[in-house]
């Protein structure tokens, strides 16, 4: 459906849409054509009269690996791939806050990066036992400016927010719950949020619609206060030596 590239899997269920990340034998890991796919489904969301609300999960083990080390090189080398890769990324969270539907993730599995992101920006949140969050973008030498340090000071302490951005550390689901980052802990989230998905069909539309977009209000003017700065300082660390450094190790050809 919206014309996803093979990497997103949209299905109907009613007024209900089901979004899965199908990269399984990638761990659901970010490439370009699910970056771009991402970056325009959440207004095609929005401009579907049909729609009522929407599930977001992983297919396979993981909910997302985060970004594509082979992509995040290219990145590092194409400037014209680059200057749309983050053009996406604003078009993204943007996309996300201001979608006219309620997202429910099942995060199934590790949601790292963009990953984290995704939850981040997500309207209530089911969490496998086995999953955790992290945002590794400075760990490989990248500002994070696609989502969870843009939104983790309106849900948790930005103490906390400094810590888990700046050293990656893996937030586990239940620490996660805890901490209002995520909503449950469920042992099938993709049922669990399917439920609660068609629980929030079930209201009037309208006045679920609208508390949606009075709440996304405090988010969107929140990402709007960082988020240009943000994508500057993406776009330069790039084409940083610390960076290009990095991902050569983590393509090189093991031995």
């Amino acid at each position: 459906m919206y014309g996803m590239p093979d990497e997103i899997e949209v299905t109907a269920d009613g007024a209900l849409r089901i979004i899965t990340l199908n990269r399984p034998d990638a761990l659901n890991a970010v490439n370009d054509n699910l970056h771009s796919g991402l970056a325009s489904l959440w207004n095609q969301l929005t401009d579907d009269p049909e729609v009522r609300a929407a599930v977001l999960t992983g297919r396979g083990k993981a909910f997302s690996a985060g970004g594509d080390f082979t992509y995040l090189a290219e990145l590092g080398e194409d400037p014209a791939l680059r200057a749309k890769t983050i053009r996406h990324g604003r078009e993204l969270v943007l996309g996300m806050a201001r979608c006219r539907v309620p997202v429910v993730a099942a995060v199934n599995g590790p949601a790292v990066g963009l990953g984290c992101s995704l939850v981040a920006l997500s309207d209530t949140v089911y969490m496998a036992p086995t999953a955790y969050l992290a945002d590794p973008h400075v760990q490989v030498g990248l500002v994070a400016a696609d989502g969870g340090p843009l939104t983790w000071p309106l849900q948790i302490s930005l103490l906390q927010a400094k810590e888990f951005a700046l050293t990656g550390t893996r937030i586990p689901a239940e620490r996660a719950v805890a901490l209002g980052l995520a909503n449950h802990m469920s042992d099938d989230p993709l049922a669990d949020a399917i439920a609660c998905a068609k629980k929030m069909m079930d209201l009037p539309q309208q006045a679920v619609e609208a508390t949606k977009r009075m709440l996304n209000i405090h988010l969107e003017r929140a990402v709007l206060a960082s988020l240009d700065y943000a994508n500057m300082a993406e776009e330069i660390s790039f084409q940083t030596d610390d960076f290009r450094a990095t991902i050569a190790r983590l393509t090189a050809p093991k031995s």
